[in-house]
């Protein structure tokens, strides 16, 4: 079974911008060290949920500092960008970290981030499908030309192009769209699962998904799922709830937050503030630490993960970093699992 890292980079008030990415940047360090296979990382735009605006820079920051751990996007946002200009960085940094770039592709879920970026939601379907489509064939053809109705290309020749061959590994995440799941399933790539979903809930997506995958004659198997949860190990389940409930309820609050900016977004609010005044509660910690995590002793990680592994998952990322985490206890907890957790899956 492979293990992995995620972040979605948060900031939430009265933490420092700087120190976050260098945390990140060790935690990158410390879990190549501890046999994490890679590192993924989530592009957001105008908001403390994420500081990945630039998660191609940032990752080619990780990139100079480590050596083997492989770099992914969980998930670069097509629409948000220039075709040939994405194409063109994520071949530079494919060169640059010497072929450990791995690609997450997916529509995001903020409507804040596309008005700010002055692109129609509503267009976001073709653009992600024609974006994808069009760097592939950069990465690919020589003289590539592409004619769609939000990205045209004329015979252009893509310098550089990326060290992996044909190009970098691509994953697709799909969720609530039937549009996406069929595109998805139409490529041939895995599907890639996020934190947010309830557990049983992203299984049965990724069940549908090898079933459609195997009708449409791809047969992506389970095993190549990345899969991710919110993950966090301690010496007893009391003090893992201790440390982490502050931060995983923030988490979830800015995923409740976020969608109600129709213009601007939450970082100049209070997130107090607003918690003073919603009329609807997200999910309880309770709920959560059951239903999205993997958490508390190593055994009883090791018996959760085991559940996922009997339904075929052999592909885990590991958000440790959440909300508010202290840097140490988020450190301390990657090296339980590494000592106490993942010898069991070797």
């Amino acid at each position: 079974m492979k293990f992995g890292l995620f972040s979605h980079i948060p900031w939430p008030e009265g933490t420092d911008q700087k120190q976050i990415l260098e945390e990140l940047t060790n935690e990158a360090q410390v879990g190549e060290a501890l046999g994490f296979v890679g590192i993924w990382m989530a592009e957001h735009h105008f908001t403390r949920y994420g500081l990945g605006a630039s998660s191609l820079m940032l990752a080619s920051y990780i990139a100079a500092r480590t050596s083997t751990i492989r770099l992914g996007t969980a998930v670069l946002v097509p629409p948000l960008h220039q075709p040939i200009r994405l194409a063109e960085d994520i071949a530079t940094l494919d060169l640059l970290s010497g072929g450990r770039v791995d690609l997450g592709f997916g529509r995001g879920s903020a409507s804040s981030e596309y008005t700010g970026y002055g692109v129609d939601r509503e267009e976001s379907q073709e653009r992600f499908q024609e974006t994808i489509n069009a760097i592939k064939g950069l990465w690919t053809t020589s003289n590539y030309s592409f004619n769609g109705e939000y990205v045209q290309i004329d015979k252009a020749n893509l310098v550089p192009r990326p060290l992996q061959q044909p190009h970098p590994p691509i994953y697709i995440a799909a969720t609530r769209s039937s549009a996406t799941m069929d595109f998805l399933v139409s490529t041939g790539h895995p599907l890639i699962i996020g934190v947010v979903l309830d557990t049983e809930n992203a299984l049965d997506l990724c069940r549908r998904f090898v079933d459609l995958s195997a009708k449409a004659g791809h047969n992506v198997p389970m095993s190549e799922i990345p899969f991710s949860r919110y993950v966090f190990v301690g010496e007893t389940e009391e003090q893992v709830k201790s440390d982490t409930e502050a931060a995983l309820n923030w988490t979830v609050d800015m995923i409740q937050w976020r969608p109600t900016f129709t213009e601007g977004s939450e970082v100049n609010e209070k997130l107090e503030g607003w918690r003073n005044t919603r009329t609807e509660t997200p999910p309880n910690y309770d709920y959560l630490y059951d239903k999205r995590c993997i958490m508390g002793t190593p055994e009883q990680c090791v018996a959760q993960i085991k559940e996922l592994q009997q339904q075929g998952i052999e592909h885990l990322f590991c958000n440790f970093s959440f909300g508010a985490l202290d840097h140490g206890k988020v450190i301390r907890s990657m090296e339980l699992f590494s000592k106490e957790v993942m010898p069991h899956f070797s």
